[in-house]
């Protein structure tokens, strides 16, 4: 499927960026922007623990 570029850019949206489509009745498509679940995530536990903890369960690893 090829989007015309003014309308990605309307859209906020970028070439090759992931997109869900969903039908939305007869002859209706619509794209959504995928939501990235590991960004949405990122850093959300900041403060919550120890930096001493956090390098004792680090070193577990190892």
């Amino acid at each position: 499927m090829t989007i015309p570029i003014a309308e990605m850019r309307i859209a906020g949206l970028e070439a090759g960026e992931r997109v869900i489509a969903r039908a939305d009745g007869p002859g209706r498509v619509v794209l959504e922007r995928e939501e990235d679940i590991l960004e949405s995530f990122s850093g959300s536990l900041t403060g919550v623990f120890d930096h001493a903890i956090l390098e004792q369960l680090r070193n577990e690893w190892d």
